[in-house]
């Protein structure tokens, strides 16, 4: 057995959530180093590791969602499976990485292409320039073992602002919430029946004709589905506790927002989740994520969103159906970190990938996923190099639940060994 588990075990001691991942960059660099190899960092933190006359080059980010307790990260294993106590586990993509760092300690003449805020846009992947000399790239960020990936969705992040004014409130003052939700990624989970707290909370506050809304926090990343919202609410009729949604009153009397229901109808009019399924994929074709809401004390409103689709056309639909509808409610509104779909892409490569899993599991299937995998954008620019993407068991990533099944870790490991003789 190699030592992956236990140099993922290391990297989850090292800090890596997103934007905050110096360390961790600093210890890649004196690792590879260490044994033997080139590396190169360039402006946007991205790492390029290199020996000898590399025919594959392996991609991974270096960066996690950091849920619940995380950075701080206590694993333990149960029935198989790497869990973490009260927080994300960082195995998206940090078991990539210490497979990356396996191979480097068997002195394998490869190229690794590790990048950087992966999550949080694929900044790192838009920025790549390095003079990679391999023709094919397997990217190890998949989620699913006996699987092997050619395609992903392309994304937009929207973020809408407004800026309302303070007025007087009516009634008693309650603070509304909805916590501990499961959450979930928001491309992967966004089809599974997961409730966003957004709109639970939005949803009671409707069903209640709750109109003057004071303050509200609502969500944790852009792309997780919110497990958690809090707000804070005046009505002239009492409010009780209903399901998930938990209600106290508060011995205040705050001024609320002048445009506070248009904010609270917003939230209930948003389409948040699958807007339409692709059935020759068996995944969702189009969505969007509902994913934070902030106000500050003096009066600012900031929503964040998520938004994905198989194709150009259909994102560029979904965006500007966004931007009017936020437009409609009083918002400005800004869309940034806009990367590519990966279309599906059979090659000899592709065909390779595939049939070592088939080898290593007795069954394997092409396949595109609803997620943002930094293959799109990689492949605007090396237009020559033909990509895969393969990776072990993980379920919920992006949450406190997130795991991986120790097994299939070695598993796709021998498959990574099998690859790397073949190409």
């Amino acid at each position: 057995m190699s030592n992956i588990i236990e140099h993922f075990q290391t990297l989850t001691q090292i800090p890596h959530c997103s934007k905050e991942a110096d360390k961790l960059l600093a210890f890649l660099v004196h690792f590879a180093k260490e044994r033997g190899y080139e590396v190169e960092v360039d402006a946007i933190k991205n790492i390029f590791i290199s020996k000898g006359n590399p025919t594959l080059c392996l991609q991974a980010h270096y960066d996690m969602v950091c849920m619940g307790k995380a950075p701080k990260i206590e694993t333990y294993i149960e029935e198989g499976w790497m869990k973490a106590k009260e927080s994300s586990l960082g195995a998206d993509n940090g078991i990539a990485i210490a497979m990356m760092m396996q191979l480097m300690d068997e002195g394998k003449a490869l190229e690794f292409l590790l990048t950087s805020d992966e999550e949080i846009g694929l900044i790192g992947a838009n920025e790549v320039a390095f003079d990679i000399q391999s023709k094919v790239m397997l990217n190890l960020d998949s989620e699913d073992e006996a699987e092997v990936y050619i395609g992903c969705a392309g994304g937009a992040d929207i973020t809408a602002m407004k800026q309302d004014t303070y007025s007087e409130g009516k009634g008693q003052c309650y603070e509304v919430a909805v916590k501990g939700l499961v959450g979930g990624h928001s491309g992967v989970d966004i089809d599974k029946g997961i409730a966003s707290a957004i709109k639970v909370l939005g949803g009671y506050l409707h069903e209640n004709t709750v109109t003057q809304l004071a303050s509200l926090y609502a969500g944790e990343r852009r792309n997780s589905i919110p497990a958690n919202a809090v707000a804070i609410v005046r009505s002239t009729k009492p409010l009780e506790s209903q399901g998930e949604v938990s209600v106290r009153i508060l011995n205040e009397s705050p001024k609320v927002l002048t445009h506070g229901k248009a904010t609270l109808e917003m939230i209930e009019a948003f389409r948040h989740g699958v807007h339409a399924m692709n059935d020759d994929l068996g995944i969702p074709d189009v969505s969007i994520n509902l994913a934070i809401i902030t106000s500050d004390e003096k009066g600012g409103l900031k929503v964040e969103t998520s938004a994905r689709a198989m194709e150009a056309d259909a994102l560029e639909c979904l965006t500007q159906e966004t931007v009017q509808m936020f437009i409609s409610y009083g918002f400005s509104v800004q869309v940034e970190d806009k990367y590519p779909a990966w279309k599906p892409d059979i090659s000899d490569f592709t065909e390779l990938v595939n049939t070592q899993m088939k080898k290593e599991f007795g069954t394997s299937k092409l396949m595109a996923i609803h997620a943002g995998l930094e293959c799109g954008v990689i492949a605007e620019k090396y237009p020559h190099i033909k990509f895969a993407s393969i990776g072990p068991t993980i379920c919920y990533p992006h949450s406190t639940r997130e795991k991986v099944n120790v097994a299939s870790v070695e598993r796709i490991y021998s498959v990574l060994e099998a690859i790397i003789k073949r190409v």
